[in-house]
């Protein structure tokens, strides 16, 4: 029996499952993390924005993915030693032609260019967001921006999510996992690396009977898209949302 909340769970009233869940925004074609990433995700025909979290030095919230700036900006050190003024002064092209003016963007800039039938998947990277009082800002954040309805808060930290869950029980929340074999119970959305479902075929059909959602952890998403509709996947996680899309008939 799936509760009550579980279509929201999987965000988006009348689109197709599986949902496409931009890896990064579209990194194959754009600097990944970057707004213009996003942007082709959306245009791409993307149903949900996914993209990473960590606390600049002032306490805002910035969409990158490692703890330094150092692979994807011209900058070096700590995103956490930087402040969000600082971090926007860091070119973020990663060597893509025609993306010399992409910076790292706070997470308000993201919500502002996401269309209203676009959901937002955010990874939190850091146990800063164990604190209840960073978990209450994102929270006021998110509700300030009427988009935490959509919004899912994933992480491979069950406490990262547990803490948000505590803050707002309303928020959604999945866990990624490379090596479980079997759906715990909890989260609202599970994300297990490819490998495990294919280990154990049943893995969809389980999670389902607890009432959560699944989102296939590939990259390679385009090779197996097959294998994840056979099962019943809710979401795929694709590094090229357009390619995917293409694949699914969804083009915008």
């Amino acid at each position: 029996m799936l509760p009550r909340n579980y279509k929201n769970m999987v965000f988006l009233t009348g689109k197709k499952k599986p949902y496409i869940m931009a890896h990064r925004g579209n990194p194959t074609v754009c600097p990944e993390n970057t707004l213009a990433s996003f942007q082709q995700a959306v245009e791409d025909g993307a149903d949900i924005i996914e993209t990473d979290l960590h606390l600049s030095k002032d306490g805002e919230f910035v969409c990158i993915h490692d703890a330094t700036v150092d692979r994807t900006t011209d900058g070096h050190g700590p995103v956490a030693d930087k402040t969000l003024e600082e971090l926007r002064k860091l070119k973020a092209g990663c060597g893509f032609e025609g993306f010399s003016r992409e910076s790292i963007p706070s997470l308000k800039e993201v919500i502002s260019i996401l269309p209203a039938d676009v959901a937002l998947a955010l990874e939190l990277k850091i146990d800063g967001f164990l604190e209840e009082e960073i978990c209450g800002r994102l929270v006021d954040l998110l509700k300030e921006s009427r988009i935490l309805e959509r919004t899912l808060i994933i992480s491979f930290s069950l406490p990262r999510t547990q803490a948000m869950k505590a803050v707002e029980p309303g928020i959604l929340t999945g866990w990624i996992t490379l090596s479980r074999k079997r759906p715990i119970k909890g989260p609202d959305l599970l994300g297990p690396a490819w490998p495990i479902l294919m280990a154990n075929p049943l893995y969809v059909l389980w999670a389902h009977g607890q009432g959560q959602a699944v989102c296939a952890l590939d990259n390679q998403t385009d090779s197996r898209l097959w294998l994840y509709r056979f099962l019943g996947c809710d979401a795929v996680l694709t590094n090229d949302s357009g390619k995917t899309a293409r694949k699914l008939r969804r083009n915008r």
